[in-house]
């Protein structure tokens, strides 16, 4: 199923399926197909939401943290949510998710990190990504994966577009400033929910180390690993990051 994006009141988004939502944040570079493998799976049973943060679009004075945790809060008012959510975030949607769930505690009853940024991150942010150069901006999108394979051409020539794009870089080098900034291991231990964390045991951006530290720091954490794979696992193996994240749905139900 190719995911038909929506628009509307200035948002773009993905919304499949009916039941209980489950909404996922997507990364620094993300794209919706990272996530195809999980709408298409999990929209069978559950309401399955992809807001797309505006990190290529957003004024550049607001291009951080707060202003993506920001879009995410008028996004639920928009589609006036007010039942419980789960909130599913990579890397920095993983950040996004985690300051939105200690800024609006009410309706988010659970959270899932995969390779999220707030502890440590080794990225290409936080630099001038390099304009033109595109052998360059190829090793680093293999370097997100375990197997280099899975950043097809499609993927790399996305990244590079985006990268040749002087507003763009200025935006992704904001956000990535603003997400190593905010390190969040003293707010961490706040969150009481439940909250699942999977990761790449080769994962090279935010090491299992990371895992471990968020595992320590939450004290209603269950951590799993997935070998063979690194920044994002509901790419590189989308069946079994589908069937973890769906024992444990079941095992913490709403």
């Amino acid at each position: 199923m190719s995911l038909q994006i929506k628009e509307a009141n200035g948002f773009k988004y993905i919304d499949e399926g009916q039941g209980d939502i489950l909404m996922l944040l997507h990364g620094l570079f993300g794209a919706l197909s990272n996530w195809e493998g999980v709408v298409n799976h999990f929209s069978q049973n559950y309401r399955v939401m992809i807001p797309m943060l505006p990190i290529y679009e957003m004024p550049i004075r607001e291009a951080g943290l707060d202003g993506l945790v920001d879009h995410l809060r008028s996004f639920i008012e928009y589609k006036q949510i007010d039942q419980d959510l789960t909130l599913i975030g990579n890397s920095l949607g993983g950040h996004v998710g985690l300051i939105y769930t200690l800024k609006y505690p009410e309706n988010i009853k659970r959270l899932v990190l995969t390779g999220s940024s707030g502890l440590f991150e080794n990225g290409m942010g936080g630099s001038f990504p390099k304009r033109g150069n595109y052998q360059y901006i190829k090793e680093r999108v293999e370097y997100t994966f375990y197997d280099p394979k899975v950043a097809t051409k499609e993927l790399v020539d996305e990244v590079f577009e985006t990268t040749n794009s002087i507003p763009k870089c200025m935006r992704i080098v904001a956000i990535a400033k603003s997400a190593q900034r905010h390190n969040m291991a003293s707010e961490i231990p706040a969150i009481k929910i439940p909250v699942l964390l999977v990761w790449g045991l080769n994962d090279t951006i935010t090491p299992p180390m990371v895992g471990h530290e968020f595992n320590r720091l939450l004290s209603n954490s269950t951590l799993k690993f997935i070998d063979k794979c690194s920044h994002a696992p509901m790419m590189e193996h989308p069946d079994q990051f589908n069937v973890i994240l769906e024992n444990w749905l079941k095992e913490t139900p709403l």
